[in-house]
């Protein structure tokens, strides 16, 4: 199995070798450049030495005499070999040189050449040699072959000393960069611990706490506000899924605690066939009502997952809600209701679940509407798509209560008293989770005692599927 290291070694080691690339970088390139330097002083040297020699030849009155005249000029040269040599045969040495064969044939073929020679000898001293061509004195048709060389020891030693002491600033110096690269990256990722120690202590029950944004630098001011934004969805849902939870158990235990209640009283005694009847009758409808809810609440699970249109077809929107005006039409005209409907329009999606959504409106409408009122549903198609509004007159919902309209069990009135209504408070959030299968939106407004939901389809043809989540 790999392992795995921490982000602070991992910047160690990668700045630790950075680092030590970086010095044995600057230390080829000084070594190079120092080596390029000696090399040039020892050519210089070599070439003004041959000028000496061409000078001294040229004043010597025989051979004799340039004899003479460089013993003078060469003996407190230290280090430095010269051979001059007449005809092949050796007519002045300061000491004994040996030129490697293959130099000599290299030079025999031009004597004059400027190529610097540089060999070790069997002792394992470096010399660096040039070559060149002096009239004899007297006689200056005949050439003299002058061989100068320099024994480089002392810039082998200073070269060898100089390399030690550039190793071991390297070794330190990386070991040195080493342990303020893990200063750094420690101190530099501190953030991050702090961050880890506050998610550490979010809980179920500690929500509250979030990432210091402030607090941590520009490059990680992008995470912590996005973690933030995370914690901040995760409460809401979390306080959502709370009162969800309450809300579902008070809607389960009030039919339930009805049917176990009128079993108990019923099997008490002795009852006729026609008490029978009606217990059966009353918990018959206990149930219809669990079942619907049951329905409901799978229909609306559903839509976590991205809920899929059974079918789709081009509906007249219209022809969906004058059906709904005829099924609806007694009991608006128990209140003294109007149904109206203007404009027309089509969506392209399931006929049963639009036809649900709009009957989820209407009977809200009809339900909070003040008598001898008109609720209107309104068919528009701005910008090539589909408006529907249900519009009713009547008391105005509060601002703060209008977002969470779309909860599930959420209700206006917290008493949850609504005797004139078996509704179980998930029409409004199957309303939405609807339209968002169709790809469309849900709004809703509330002012001046008029309460209007608009339903935004998008044109026909131009269904997607709905976004995941």
């Amino acid at each position: 199995m790999t392992q795995r290291f921490s982000l602070t070694t991992r910047l160690t080691l990668f700045y630790t070798l950075a680092s030590a690339a970086v010095l044995l970088g600057l230390g080829w390139v000084t070594s190079s450049a120092m080596n390029k330097h000696f090399e040039d002083l020892d050519r210089g040297t070599l070439q003004d030495k041959i000028l000496l020699i061409q000078e001294v030849s040229a004043k010597a009155s025989s051979k004799q005499d340039l004899q003479e005249r460089l013993r003078e000029v060469l003996h407190s040269h230290e280090g430095l070999i010269v051979t001059v040599q007449s005809n092949g045969k050796r007519l002045y040495a300061t000491a004994e040189l040996k030129i490697p064969n293959e130099f000599l044939r290299e030079v025999g073929e031009d004597p004059q050449t400027q190529t610097m020679l540089s060999w070790l000898n069997d002792e394992g001293h470096q010399y660096r040699a040039l070559s060149a061509l002096v009239p004899t004195p007297v006689q200056q048709d005949e050439l003299l072959t002058v061989w100068v060389a320099l024994d480089t020891k002392l810039h082998d030693h200073f070269e060898t000393h100089f390399q030690m002491t550039l190793v071991i600033y390297v070794i330190l110096a990386t070991l040195c960069s080493g342990v303020f690269g893990w200063i750094a990256a420690n101190r530099g990722l501190a953030p991050l611990r702090i961050m880890r120690s506050r998610a550490q202590a979010v809980t179920s029950n500690k929500l509250g706490a979030r990432m210091p944004v402030d607090a941590v630098p520009l490059e990680m001011a992008d995470l912590a506000s996005t973690l933030n934004d995370m914690l901040d969805r995760l409460q809401d849902d979390f306080r959502r899924l709370s009162e969800f939870s309450s809300d579902l158990a008070h809607e389960l235990r009030t039919p339930i605690s009805n049917l176990l209640t009128e079993t108990q009283v019923t099997l008490s005694a002795k009852r006729s066939n026609d008490d029978y009847q009606d217990v059966l009758a009353s918990n018959s409808e206990e149930l219809q009502r669990l079942a619907r809810m049951v329905s409901d609440m799978l229909f609306l699970a559903k839509t976590e997952h991205g809920l899929s249109l059974p079918s789709r077809e081009v509906i007249e929107v219209a022809t969906e809600v004058q059906a709904l005006f005829d099924f609806y039409e007694a009991l608006a005209s128990e209140k003294g209701i109007r149904l109206e409907m203007t404009g027309a329009g089509t969506v392209s999606g399931d006929r049963l679940m639009l036809r649900r959504a709009l009957s989820n409106l209407l009977s809200n409408a009809l339900r909070h509407a003040a008598p001898q009122s008109a609720v209107t549903i309104q068919i528009e198609t701005p910008d090539n798509t589909t408006e529907i509004r249900v519009i009713n007159h009547g008391t105005n919902i509060s601002p703060e209560m209008l977002p969470r309209l779309f909860d599930r069990f959420f209700r206006v009135d917290k008493s949850r008293a609504h005797p004139q209504s078996d509704g179980t408070g998930l029409g409004l959030a199957i309303t939405r989770a609807i339209l968002k299968a169709h790809g469309g939106v849900i709004a809703v407004s509330s002012e001046s005692g008029t309460t209007c939901f608009s339903l935004r389809f998008p044109k026909t043809g131009a269904y997607a599927t709905p976004p995941q989540g």
